[in-house]
């Protein structure tokens, strides 16, 4: 079974971990918790970190998690490294910036070719407007589409699977003020062929499962795992599985 299938057939928590803020012993503490507590997917990636350290962290959680699937969310294709069993092959369809739409995909292609094994999953990514300029934001210069409307957001799901796209990703932004509205989540789950990616701004289970009520195949949590007093990621995971 591809790593596709499997994502379009078990839905809920994914955890995604920050090289540039992660050790790789510290990753694989984490990958390991997250794993024996319920998440159903890992991801590792940042818009900041060399491949070096992503691909250390990323075999850290391979070696933790070895049965739940591992994805790299990449900033750019010279973060690729084959320790992941696929990567969100993310095209920013939200922006109008080239770079992120294409050419990085271009750039991507010598490694799909050295690595056939790691599985690209073409996925429309879309910012949606947090609250918060976000690290996405200011590295892609491109404007995040507007909380407000679903009907633009769905446009662009739209238009994204009719052009071969396998997944939909909806980022509120690292450390977003508030997170996708379910308005929006129902409309892009109207729009999407396949998985269902939410994150940016969740805080709470409630929020977790606010969103899987909405369509969101998987709900992502990063940053709420690095602050104090944040939610047990077992009460995540059952949330996302309610």
């Amino acid at each position: 079974m591809t790593v596709l299938a499997r994502l379009a057939a078990h839905g809920g928590l994914a955890v995604l971990i920050d090289p540039s803020r992660t050790s790789p012993d510290e990753a694989e503490a984490l990958a390991a918790r997250a794993a024996d507590e319920g998440v159903a997917a890992l991801l590792v990636g940042t818009s900041y970190a060399d491949e070096a350290n992503v691909g250390a962290v990323a075999r850290a959680m391979k070696r933790a998690a070895p049965s739940v699937p591992l994805l790299e969310f990449p900033g750019a294709a010279s973060h690729l490294v084959p320790d992941v069993d696929a990567v969100l092959l993310l095209s920013l369809v939200s922006g109008r910036n080239a770079q992120y739409l294409i050419e990085e995909h271009v750039r991507a292609v010598p490694f799909f070719e050295r690595h056939p094994d790691v599985e690209p999953i073409s996925t429309a990514y879309l910012l949606i407007d947090g609250g918060e300029v976000t690290s996405v934001e200011a590295v892609s210069q491109t404007r995040p589409l507007p909380a407000g409307k679903p009907e633009l957001v769905a446009a662009h799901v739209r238009a994204a699977m009719l052009v071969g796209m396998a997944a939909t990703y909806l980022d509120a932004g690292s450390g977003a003020r508030r997170p996708v509205s379910p308005v929006l989540i129902r409309a892009a789950r109207a729009a999407t062929r396949g998985p269902l990616f939410v994150g940016g701004g969740v805080r709470t289970a409630d929020a977790v499962r606010a969103a899987r009520d909405a369509g969101a195949d998987f709900v992502v949590v990063g940053t709420l795992l690095e602050r104090k007093g944040a939610p047990a990621v077992r009460e995540l995971a059952l949330a996302a599985r309610a």
